[in-house]
């Protein structure tokens, strides 16, 4: 210990030491002696006692030290009372009352009696003080729930001073004890104007969705924006995302509807029986979501491709767009008399190409004009708005629907033929009817409705993580943004919107950047979004009676074609870098849900995107390894065969991932195409390019190898069994720790004995070659 410093470390740390050539002994020496020599085992080498530390690697830990909280070295007896973090904070008290955690207690309680010591002897114990050992406390459901996580978390915020306790996980599991304790005035203005913006712009859009692509009475696409946004806004973790239904899911309830009608389970005025199943769809979509975020499935937002999600999403524009073409032309009554409601979009097209001249003159003026005002609106406000903000709380769709209301009660259209929305109710006469959507009744409807669950549950967590992660948390520092909490609020928000059987709601990227640019910057605006729209449903619902039918299909026909217009972008980029997989599949998609139907394209695009993810996921990546000429390191010999040389009489293999039951279906098989021909890209049909003898000494790198599984050990073994039966000589380097899953999986699999023992697993690939040509007996091979 240094006289100057009582602080110093008796082994200082390495980690800011400077390596230099001379700073660790010399592989040449310790690899030129003997066998015997060489023998030390690669896991004692690497975790030798002493002062003395091996040879750093690709493989070194950095942190085995750092993050170990059982073994403290004091540098001094007694309490330290100064430097950096001294003195130590008092333990601070519990979420649940008390003076903190029984280990606090045994932490306080040990810094006491090392006190005494340092103050020259022991003190008489206080009056009444009990001197019998401390019973360990029962713990409590707090300390139950703690993972493993947790309590490293734990130890490591006892030693930085940070209070840890209960309600600061609880705070991150419901973002709402944060922002609502940190919510002030100063907020409210903005998030009230920006609520009422999207409630003018996306209120009469819930109405469309429901009574034209979801074919549920209106009320129910009211429901979507009551229970959701709520929900969200208490477990949610993206503070400015607005939840609600969206033209996808919407269409694909309308497709499980026009299903169950096909099969004779109900007409198609049938509203009490639809509202059932809308709200069975949705319930079923959120339980699947809430399981795959309990189980941590968030990654799944990336299993689909952009591609087959754009084909997709423009598919649906298209079907749309078709869709909406009949009611906006008066075709409607001729449409059920013809029967082709439920028919292919080229079906539909074909009839209303053969049906123009009976279309109605004034349902598509109306229509048409409307649709004309809203885009010619969007486009000025996107023009604008870089300049002028205050251009986005223009609420032109509800302008929009309020003066055609108008306009057709003053003039009374609905008398000249043009539809109206009608009286809007419940299906059951009683708002927000309580039905749990997951009866033993309802079972034939769950059948029936799990897959298209499934996928509106998968479209809409993607859209909810693309409109998240664009948006992102930056209002409240301490809500992070975490993909399976969203996947729990999305999923408890859609089961709770199910029991009152509204439309599925998920997050859309458009209607939450207008609740952000107007103003939104806390869930709070989701929350007065939900009062604004049952104070809707309480006194409104009499004055849309008049609101007229084309107008709500010309907000459709708007939103088909912002799902379009993003399409030609994408296959201009696909062509432009020669992407002919991915134009193939989009292609794909949009082709057979246009002549076929959504289902079917649904089900080839899910088909078709799994197959990728398959084929990528099972076929392994190994590479040959030549070194670099004048140096000790070795890069893949198939990307670079003109600069590198290859060692006589050794296959270096590299393994740069996991080894799993995916993986290593064709690891022997592209092996074996590496010992014949050097190289995986060469075909089969070629004879043996490489001699036998080539392959005396296979040195497998795998360093990349950070998971192991029973299917790929056992693979693993075979193969090197196999290679020690052909009289081959095993080395692998750059091994993980014997302490390490994978280590203790080549000792236990009876790899290592097989490869010659631990004499074989070495730290590098130059030590390797050393060790094959003392084996060997031959000439160095490294000069």
């Amino acid at each position: 210990m240094a006289a100057g410093n009582p602080h110093a470390p008796t082994n200082p740390s390495g980690l800011r030491q400077s390596i230099t050539a001379g700073s660790y002994g010399s592989i040449d020496s310790g690899l030129s002696s003997s066998p015997d020599q060489l023998g030390t085992g690669y896991f004692d080498r690497r975790h030798s006692a002493g002062p003395s530390r091996p040879n750093p690697t690709e493989a070194t830990s950095l942190l085995d030290s750092a993050l170990d909280f059982r073994e403290h070295e004091h540098v001094h007896d007694g309490p330290c009372d100064h430097g950096t973090f001294s003195p130590r904070p008092t333990s601070p008290r519990s979420f649940l009352g008390g003076s903190g955690s029984a280990r606090d207690g045994d932490s306080a309680a040990q810094s006491e009696s090392e006190a005494e010591p340092a103050t020259g002897g022991a003190s008489a114990p206080a009056e009444g003080q009990n001197n019998a050992p401390r019973q360990r406390r029962p713990k409590t459901w707090a300390a139950r729930m703690r993972s493993k996580k947790m309590s490293t978390s734990r130890d490591l915020a006892e030693r930085h001073g940070i209070r840890d306790n209960a309600l600061m996980y609880m705070s991150y599991y419901m973002p709402v004890l944060v922002w609502a304790r940190e919510y002030s005035w100063s907020y409210f203005k903005g998030d009230f104007v920006a609520a009422l913006t999207v409630a003018g712009m996306y209120v009469p859009m819930a109405l469309s969705l429901a009574d034209n692509l979801a074919h549920v009475p209106p009320i129910n696409g009211l429901y979507s924006f009551v229970f959701n946004p709520f929900i969200y806004a208490l477990l949610g973790s993206c503070p400015a995302m607005v939840i609600g239904p969206e033209a996808a899911g919407s269409l694909l309830v309308g497709t499980v509807i026009k299903g169950s009608v096909d099969k004779g389970e109900g007409g198609d005025n049938d509203a009490i029986l639809h509202a059932r199943i809308c709200g069975i769809v949705a319930g079923l979509a959120g339980a699947m979501v809430l399981i795959a975020g309990v189980a941590r499935l968030g990654f799944l937002d990336s299993v689909l491709s952009r591609p087959f999600l754009r084909g997709f999403i423009s598919a649906i524009g298209a079907v749309i767009a078709v869709d909406q073409l009949i009611p906006e032309l008066g075709l409607q009554k001729l449409a059920e008399e013809a029967r082709v409601g439920h028919a292919s979009s080229v079906d539909k097209l074909w009839f209303i190409l053969g049906n123009l001249d009976k279309a109605h003159t004034l349902t598509f003026t109306v229509a048409a004009t409307s649709f004309v005002v809203i885009m010619v609106c969007r486009e000025i406000k996107r023009r604008l708005q870089p300049r002028y903000p205050g251009v986005a709380y223009i609420p032109d769709r509800f302008l929009v629907v309020v003066l055609s209301a108008f306009l057709t009660y003053y003039f009374e259209w609905d008398k000249a033929g043009v539809a109206v929305l009608g009286k809007v109710e419940a299906a059951s006469g009683h708002s927000f009817t309580f039905r749990w959507p997951f009866k033993w009744s309802n079972m034939v409807y769950i059948r029936e409705a799990t897959s298209t669950a499934f996928l509106i549950a998968l479209l809409g967590f993607f859209e909810s993580s693309v409109a998240a992660k664009s948006l992102g948390g930056a209002s409240f520092a301490e809500i992070q943004l975490s993909p399976n909490r969203e996947l729990v609020a999305l999923g408890v928000a859609n089961i709770v919107g199910g029991c009152f059987m509204s439309l599925p709601g998920f997050g859309g990227y458009g209607r939450s950047k207008v609740n952000r640019s107007t103003g939104g910057r806390t869930p709070m605006s989701s929350i007065i979004l939900s009062g604004l729209t049952l104070l809707c449903i309480t006194f409104c619902l009499p004055y849309l009676y008049y609101l007229p039918k084309p107008v709500l299909s010309s907000l459709i026909s708007v939103v088909a074609w912002s799902l379009i217009e993003e399409c030609p972008h994408d296959i201009s980029f696909f062509l432009k870098i020669h992407a002919w997989n991915e134009l193939g599949l989009m292609l794909t998609i949009l082709l057979t849900t246009i002549f076929f139907s959504l289902t079917f394209g649904m089900a080839i695009g899910v088909f078709l995107s799994l197959l990728q993810v398959i084929r990528h996921a099972t076929r392994p990546r190994i590479q040959i390894l030549g070194r670099i000429p004048g140096t000790n390191r070795f890069e893949n010999a198939e990307a670079n065969p003109d600069r590198l040389e290859f060692i006589e009489g050794c296959l270096i293999v590299k393994i740069p991932e996991p080894l799993t039951f995916a993986n290593t279906g064709e690891l022997k098989t592209r092996l074996r195409r590496l010992e014949l021909y050097g190289t995986s890209m060469a075909h089969p049909a070629l004879p043996r390019l490489r001699r036998e003898d080539s392959n005396r000494n296979i040195i497998f790198d795998i360093h990349g190898v950070t998971g192991l599984d029973g299917s790929g050990a056992q693979v693993l073994e075979e193969i090197v069994r196999d290679y020690r039966q052909r009289g081959v000589r095993i080395f692998f380097s750059r091994v993980p720790s014997r302490d390490s899953k994978v280590g203790r999986t080549l000792i236990r699999s009876g790899i290592m004995d097989l490869a010659g023992g631990e004499d074989h697993f070495v730290n590098d690939v130059s030590e390797a070659l050393k060790l094959s040509e003392v084996e060997e007996g031959g000439e160095g091979v490294l000069n």
